[in-house]
């Protein structure tokens, strides 16, 4: 199982509906301003996945290109890489799971396992994850914990500490934040956060809800 999306697989068209039925923060919503035309002019450039359009997005070079091709505004096409991008999340090091023994985590990183993409597409199966623990030597319960955060900081904007929340919260993989009831995850990461436990501030139902929105698109 791959840890980010397929961009290969992800149509303009499929792009399109995420943006418009994304809540998208206020810095975003410019993005809807002629979406339909603009990406049927992309398609009309040959370009007609996300894989190819992050290509021509990828440098500044590239993307002023692409602006003059089309006529769109650079400063559009940087907001539109910035939405795109941030659908695949950059996986984090193991040991930004600081709180778990430092020496399971050494034995994975001696292995060459050293961030969540390399674990989850490495152990994302039962057979695999008893195979990487015999062979490391790694406790296969803290495997198992880091396997369950690897998957959810899959989702946009999960960090390490999120996804220790999740878990606590009862929310122990990307599937199951899928299917999440907002409210219910919401009061419960309140009760996990109780007397600013992991940080200070409010935890608001708005970004529960995209939470629970983006890890729709998380393969499975």
């Amino acid at each position: 199982m791959t840890y980010h999306i397929d961009d290969e697989t992800v149509s303009l068209d499929d792009l399109r509906q995420r943006i418009e039925r994304t809540d998208l923060v206020p810095s975003r919503l410019s993005l809807l301003d002629g979406i339909n035309t603009k990406l049927d002019v992309l398609k009309q450039h040959g370009i007609n996945t996300i894989a190819i359009l992050r290509k021509e997005l990828k440098t500044s070079k590239r993307l002023e290109a692409l602006s003059i091709a089309t006529g769109f505004d650079t400063q559009y096409l940087i907001l539109l890489r910035r939405e795109i991008e941030s659908y695949f999340p950059k996986p984090p090091a193991l040991k930004a799971f600081d709180w778990l023994p430092g020496e399971e985590i050494a034995k994975l990183e001696e292995n060459g396992i050293r961030n969540a993409e390399a674990l989850y597409e490495s152990a994302s199966s039962i057979e695999s994850r008893t195979e990487l623990a015999e062979s490391t030597g790694v406790d296969i319960a803290t495997l198992a914990t880091l396997i369950r955060l690897a998957d959810l900081t899959r989702v946009q904007w999960v960090s390490p500490t999120t996804a220790r929340m999740l878990i606590e919260a009862g929310c122990d993989s990307a599937s199951k934040l899928a299917e999440a009831n907002p409210e219910e995850l919401c009061n419960a990461l309140v009760g996990v956060n109780e007397g600013d436990r992991f940080f200070k501030g409010k935890i608001g139902l708005r970004d529960i809800k995209r939470l629970v929105w983006s890890a729709g698109f998380v393969p499975s």
